[in-house]
Formats: C-alpha cells, sequence, structure tokens
C-alpha cells in the first residue's frame, strides 16, 4: 500500500516538477513595436526576433501596435496585462516609460515596465532651407526677433517637438506659429508650408546638400551632420534624446532578462546594425538595465523641466 501511495504521489507531482524545471523560452515570444513599420525602431526589433528565433529554436515575431505616439499606447499597454513570463516584450520609444506614467494612462506608471536595454537613438534635427538668413539657433533667435518663423513638427505633445519649443524660449524667441504634419521631409521646405521643421534625418538624406541642420535633438552629434550642434550644447539643462529600447513586464525573471539581453545587445553591436549609422545617421548601441533606469530617471526630471518651462 505505501508504495502504491509513492507512485501516485510521484504521478501527481512530475507535471509541477516539468513546469518548475522549463527553461525560457518554452513558447512563442512576441515584440511590440507601438507605431506603424518601417522605421528605425521596427527594422532593429525584426532584426532582434529573428536572431531571438535563430538562437533558441522556437517562433518570435513583431506586431505592430500603433496608437498616440504622445498616449495612449494600447500597444505598449497589451504589453503591461501581459504575464511576466518573457513572452511578450515591448519595443518603447521614450514617451512610453518617460511620458506615459505622467499623462494619467490607467495601468502606465512608474513601476509598470523594467527595461531591458537601450539601443538606439533617432536622429532627430531641426532643420531649414539652404537659403535660410540663418546658420544656427543663435542666429535664428536673432532673427525670429523682427520676423514671423513657421516651424512644422510631428505633433505637440512628443518630445522633441517639446524640445524644440524650450529651445526657442531659452534663446530668447517665439515662434511665430507652428503645425503639426503627417510628413516633414524636403518637399515641406521647398513648399514654403513652414521656414523651420523638427524631423529625423532620414527624411531629409535626399536634400541634405539643399538645407542647413541647426541642430540635432542627441545625445551626441550625427556622424552625417557632425558641424551641427546637440540642443544639449546649445542649452545644457535641454539634453535629452529620442531613444527605444526593450522592456518587459516588472517581475519578469531575471534568467528572461538576461537572454533577451544577449540576443539584443549582440545584433545591435553587429555590423548589421552598425551600417545604419551612416545610411540613416542613427545611433545603435547597447546601455544595460542600469544604466536605462538612470537615464529614464534623468529624462523624467529634464522632460519636468521642460514641461514647467513651457507652462510659463
Amino acid at each position: 500500500m505505501k508504495k502504491y501511495i509513492m507512485v501516485v504521489a510521484m504521478a501527481v507531482m512530475l507535471p509541477f516538477f516539468g513546469t518548475a524545471s522549463a527553461e525560457y523560452p518554452d513558447k512563442p515570444v512576441t515584440f511590440v513595436v507601438p507605431f506603424p513599420p518601417g522605421d528605425l525602431e521596427d527594422v532593429t526589433t525584426r532584426w532582434i526576433a529573428e536572431a531571438f528565433q535563430a538562437e533558441y529554436g522556437v517562433a518570435a515575431a513583431v506586431v505592430n501596435k500603433p496608437g498616440g505616439g504622445g498616449g495612449p499606447f494600447p500597444g505598449a499597454m497589451e504589453v503591461a496585462n501581459a504575464p511576466a513570463d518573457g513572452s511578450m516584450v515591448g519595443s518603447f520609444v521614450i514617451g512610453v516609460p518617460v511620458v506615459g506614467p505622467y499623462i494619467g494612462i490607467e495601468g502606465l506608471n512608474e513601476d509598470t515596465f523594467e527595461p531591458i536595454g537601450i539601443f538606439l537613438t533617432y536622429p532627430f534635427v531641426i532643420a531649414t532651407s539652404g537659403d535660410a538668413p540663418y546658420s544656427t539657433m543663435q542666429e535664428l533667435a536673432a532673427y525670429a526677433k523682427d520676423h514671423k518663423v513657421a516651424l512644422g513638427h510631428f505633433g505637440a505633445p512628443l518630445v522633441p517637438t517639446k524640445v524644440t519649443l524650450a529651445v526657442a524660449k531659452e534663446l530668447g524667441f517665439s515662434w511665430g506659429s507652428d503645425a503639426a504634419f503627417d510628413m516633414l521631409d524636403c518637399n515641406t521646405l521647398a513648399s514654403g508650408d513652414v521656414d523651420v521643421i523638427n524631423t529625423t534625418l532620414q527624411l531629409i538624406l535626399a536634400c541634405l546638400d539643399d538645407v542647413k541642420v541647426l541642430a540635432s535633438v542627441t545625445e551626441d552629434r550625427i556622424a552625417l551632420t557632425p558641424d551641427a550642434p546637440t540642443v544639449g550644447e546649445i542649452v545644457p539643462s535641454l539634453k535629452i534624446s529620442l531613444w527605444n529600447g526593450l522592456f518587459v513586464t516588472k517581475g519578469t525573471s531575471q534568467e528572461v532578462k538576461d537572454k533577451l539581453e544577449a540576443v539584443a545587445k549582440r545584433v545591435m553591436l553587429g555590423e548589421k546594425a552598425q551600417a545604419l549609422t551612416q545610411e540613416t545617421g542613427g545611433a545603435f548601441y547597447w546601455r544595460d538595465a542600469a544604466a536605462s533606469v538612470a537615464q529614464i530617471k534623468d529624462n523624467v526630471a529634464t522632460m519636468a523641466k521642460i514641461n514647467a518651462m513651457l507652462a510659463d
């Protein structure tokens, strides 16, 4: 009878032992990009997903869940509500962890996500026509005191737009007008719809010889426009950039985070990603979880200063 009881007990417990010893990943992994396909975060996240699938032999796919550059981030909230098991990974721009927790999105706060690492800085620039009567932000500030200068951007709530408005205020001038556009490229400047645009360098590469890049909203100067200073060089208190990183739901195990980091780091430091620097002006690297947490904290403080400045 005792032997029978032991056999039954072992049979009952075996499924639990099997579950406990299962190694990640033991099921498909979804990488969520809360923006439409095609931009740098989408391309590089697909590379990471492909490398992860090749490394571990499980299906790994990118799903685009666009909806609100400045919120409400439905794609990010899907990751927030997912199990903390690494089966769903977010590829988020700065707006999700830095802006999202402070604009009243239910379920999104400072502790919703944990960073795996930050890996991309977008080449956002402030640019004008090649024949504009100013070539620097300081010259623009002087010109704008007697002339109305129109600014084009992708949306008032977005980080680079707020930075562009804030740097004008710090330099002592106001934009004559500003408006949001779906596309800000060579044609926008050539048509005269606006005088200055806040856009990604990728969209004006075709006419780079015919425009002036006044400044970049990046950590360091962009390799393709080395003479253009960063906003942080012009106004140190406004040093910030638009970046992208990998995030998981808080409570995800260290084993899961380590495996995701190992693959993503290898991809972002590889030749294919590094070649994009010269092709797009973006910066590709790997910043680990601790450094990412510190950067997010610093960015939150910077955005608080910018919001207070623009509210005055």
